[in-house]
């Protein structure tokens, strides 16, 4: 699986009906974080690109994505200091591709959360 959804488990302390809000939360925002990713990226508006990576952070890190977390991390931190701007767009396109197989991976565990816990 490409979500580790054991701090969720712990946060919610086993509720399945949290657990299921919390994902809804992650796809409603999930979308809407790629395509603004994408138009701070497209608009060079690295400094809306770095605070928006930020938000998405813990997002995905509710989610268990961590590796995806970390590439936030990075990406806050090169915008922030306005370094190798060529790496941003890597970047964008990893969120992009972990968040797509995130989401058929959530849609499903949603629908049959007590067959996960």
């Amino acid at each position: 699986m490409k979500t580790d959804l054991s701090y969720l488990n712990e946060m919610s302390g086993g509720n399945r009906e949290l657990m299921q809000e919390m994902i809804s939360i992650f796809l409603a925002q999930v979308d809407e974080f790629a395509r603004d990713m994408e138009l701070h990226l497209r608009n060079k508006d690295y400094d809306k690109l770095g605070k928006l990576a930020h938000k998405a952070k813990s997002s995905v890190s509710i989610m268990g994505l961590n590796k995806l977390a970390n590439d936030l991390k990075m990406l806050e931190e090169l915008t922030k200091n306005g370094k190798d701007p060529s790496k941003y767009p890597r970047l964008v396109k990893s969120f992009r591709d972990e968040t797509t197989e995130a989401v058929e991976e959530l849609n499903v565990v949603k629908k049959n959360i007590e067959l996960y816990f």
